[in-house]
């Protein structure tokens, strides 16, 4: 909680605050990378930097925390550290360069806000800044030592086992593991972080989806490759597509993930649209694996038939299943249908009888993430028990706290 010196003062200039929370992000980052060209080796994501996604991140999250602390300060926003937290520590991130973030964040408020940041707010900003990081790095701390690892030894090299061409532009990569140290299966939904150097050899990060349950020695992960666009997103998904081949040797993060399909026994309801079909498959491949007696629903949205990732996984799974179906969505209908129910156009939950007391879980665009949700809560599906997916930087996460 914010001291009593503090928290008149945040209270004062949190409006002017959020109102530059962007600028400061833009800024803070700029400096950083300038005085420390280092950390875009290895762990931050310059695809990201580039389009500002990752700016945003960062402001709807310092401004969200802070709130919190003024409206509802017996509360935390557990949700929004608990996704950071575990993003942090798929990249190694370490307490120690939390110092480092600081430095280059208070130097951004005065640079954006100038005179305006007298010792006073300074100082009560300063203090919101540690309340939130060190949150995080008792999280983080956790984190690490419930899978027995550190920052520097999260890391693993694995041999590429497969490749397998599921549509024109998504691969299943299948890793090996090739020592002999314990590996901890994944949890069904979770990720892994892939670090390679790109063709100016400097290292870059990348989460993928796990997309079948693992014994600990063979991992797969579904690569869609991202093209067209103005920004290095798609060096990392073009670099695997192009270049990386069986045999091969990759370096993968411990599995981490915040959303992980509960066990239980309520129905299950799973929805995704594109690529946003990989947790789902990873789900879908632990209930098989369980032999669950769940309902199981997955409803998926595509461009095309050809174009739905892991078709024949998922739809094989989903009949493993003792009570699942399938409803799909295509934009372009035209082509082999899968099994179930198909629509043209977008997807639309009420087109289809979804069971009651589901939990869901959601992935795919953020548009889609939207629109699906705000169906559900207007049919009285309580939000509690809708859980989502973002792939990069979670623009959304500080609106549903």
């Amino acid at each position: 909680m914010l001291s009593d010196t503090s928290r008149p003062v945040i209270q004062a200039t949190l409006p002017v605050v959020a109102e530059h929370i962007e600028e400061i992000a833009t800024r803070f980052y700029r400096h950083m990378f300038e005085a420390r060209p280092d950390l875009l080796d290895g762990l931050f994501n310059r695809g990201n930097q580039a389009d500002g996604r990752q700016q945003q991140a960062l402001a709807g999250s310092i401004a969200a925390f802070a709130t919190y602390l003024i409206e509802k300060p017996d509360q935390l926003p557990d949700h929004l550290l608990s996704r950071v937290a575990h993003k942090h520590v798929s990249l190694g991130l370490s307490p120690d360069q939390y110092q480092t973030v600081h430095d280059h964040l208070m130097w951004a408020i005065v640079d954006v806000l100038g005179e305006a940041v007298t010792p006073e707010v300074a100082a009560a900003w300063d203090e919101v800044y540690w309340l939130m990081a060190n949150l995080l790095i008792n999280k983080e701390r956790g984190l690490y030592g419930a899978v027995h690892l550190s920052p520097e030894t999260i890391w693993r090299t694995w041999r590429v086992a497969q490749r397998i061409q599921e549509t024109a532009d998504v691969i299943t990569f299948v890793v090996e593991r090739i020592d002999e140290r314990d590996v901890k299966p994944s949890l069904p939904g979770q990720y892994v972080t892939i670090k390679m150097p790109m063709k100016d050899g400097v290292h870059q990060p990348r989460q993928y989806s796990l997309t079948r349950a693992d014994e600990g020695q063979h991992r797969h992960f579904a690569v869609k490759r991202v093209h067209g666009l103005p920004t290095p997103d798609g060096e990392m998904s073009n670099l695997l597509h192009q270049d990386v081949r069986a045999g091969d040797e990759v370096v993968l993060s411990a599995p981490f993930g915040d959303v992980v399909l509960e066990y239980t026994d309520r129905p299950v309801v799973l929805a995704s649209a594109g690529i946003g079909i990989t947790p789902m498959a990873g789900m879908l491949s632990h209930l098989v694996k369980a032999g669950s007696q769940r309902q199981v629903v997955l409803l998926h949205a595509d461009d095309s038939p050809d174009a739905f990732p892991l078709r024949r996984q998922v739809t094989e799974d989903i009949g493993r299943l003792a009570d699942g179906s399938l409803h799909t969505w295509f934009i372009n209908a035209a082509g082999d249908q899968p099994s179930g129910s198909t629509f043209s156009g977008f997807m639309d939950v009420n087109a289809v009888e979804l069971p009651m007391d589901a939990e869901y879980y959601l992935c795919g665009p953020l548009p889609f993430l939207q629109a699906v949700r705000s169906d559900l809560i207007a049919n009285g599906v309580p939000a509690k028990d809708i859980q989502y997916e973002v792939f990069g930087p979670d623009l959304w996460l500080a609106d549903f706290q």
